[in-house]
């Protein structure tokens, strides 16, 4: 765990005297809400714990919690974040990036911080736009996108952040959305994951990509095309009048309906956090003809990129002297004198 000593807080422990400058309406409130919320349940520390950003409208969140924060450069979050961990393994931190600084000119550094498997939680606030430089289209942008960089419509296929980030070799991968009262259960299941976990969160820029996610994420009428995933739980959605089945021919997912509640007669499979062949199935499902798979759809832990560094630092100063001076004394030394007027 990242916090094994928990203590007592509230959501006013971390917040902080900030103003808060986003625009009204955006769907970063709700996501800085639901962190504010999830810290005390976890136990957390607000002076162990520290939030990292690189640039964008996402990237302002250190400024508004009451911890320790770095923001940072262009695209380079996880790489100080990796320093930190390094330098600090007791350190709680969270990176925030968003889909421009964490796809883009980020995307070199976050497949590095993912692969090496370092522990820490990453919120990707995806809203398929850049806000912060008015509205330019982005990596997850979908294909016709219009945009003042694309004004006729956007002809590049779009990056699935969730589908990068078990490529590039992520232990988890979750997803939520903004104003979803289950994000926060996504941000305890990432927090509790030893490693680098991975969220991507769907989020409405209200300015440049208004209501983009309307389809599944609207407030009321889309619940019946989310499928919330439950690891153990069968993989149910509308109601639970429909789910997921494995063609076992074809090697893909398809949707079937449930009569009477019998999933089981309609062979709907139950969700294994750990399988990695059905997350990537999950993550490559069109929307339209499937829901969209939200909650924990990949989580394995396997040992930390920061546990072997310290475990290589015990091995390499064992039976060591740990005398600096005799360190810099070792070999051959000079003594040099003069001045700069009156050199040697």
């Amino acid at each position: 765990m990242n916090a094994p000593v928990k203590i007592e807080t509230t959501l006013k422990d971390w917040e902080t005297d900030q103003e808060v400058r986003w625009c009204p309406g955006c769907g970063d409130y709700a996501i800085l809400k639901a962190v504010q919320r999830t810290l005390p349940q976890l136990g957390a520390n607000p002076a162990n714990t520290c939030f990292i950003s690189g640039i964008g409208c996402s990237s302002r969140f250190p400024y508004y919690m009451e911890t320790y924060g770095f923001h940072t450069i262009h695209g380079r979050a996880p790489a100080f974040a990796t320093g930190a961990k390094l330098a600090n393994p007791d350190l709680d931190i969270w990176l925030v990036t968003g889909d421009g600084d964490g796809l883009s000119i980020g995307g070199n550094h976050l497949m590095h911080v993912l692969r090496r498997n370092v522990n820490m939680q990453i919120m990707l606030f995806n809203n398929e736009i850049y806000g912060l430089t008015k509205g330019q289209y982005s990596p997850t942008s979908r294909e016709g996108t219009k945009s003042p960089s694309t004004p006729l419509g956007s002809y590049d296929h779009p990056a699935r952040p969730a589908a990068f980030a078990l490529g590039a070799g992520a232990r988890f991968v979750g997803r939520g959305f903004d104003v979803s009262k289950n994000l926060p259960e996504v941000l305890k299941a990432a927090h509790a994951h030893q490693g680098a976990a991975f969220i991507e969160i769907f989020q409405n820029c209200i300015v440049y990509n208004k209501d983009v996610f309307d389809d599944f994420a609207a407030p009321k009428g889309a619940e019946d095309r989310q499928l919330w995933l439950e690891n153990g739980k069968p993989m149910l959605f509308a109601k639970e009048t429909k789910g997921l089945t494995l063609d076992r021919d074809a090697l893909c997912l398809k949707v079937v309906d449930v009569v009477d509640g019998d999933w089981e007669a309609a062979g709907v499979i139950v969700h294994d956090v750990t399988n990695r062949s059905i997350a990537h199935m999950l993550v490559e499902m069109p929307f339209g003809p499937f829901p969209m798979a939200l909650g924990v759809l990949y989580d394995d832990p396997r040992p930390t990129f920061e546990t072997a560094a310290i475990e290589e630092r015990a091995r390499a100063s064992e039976g060591k002297d740990t005398n600096l001076a005799k360190l810099l004394a070792k070999g051959q030394t000079w003594t040099v004198s003069g001045t700069a007027q009156d050199p040697v």
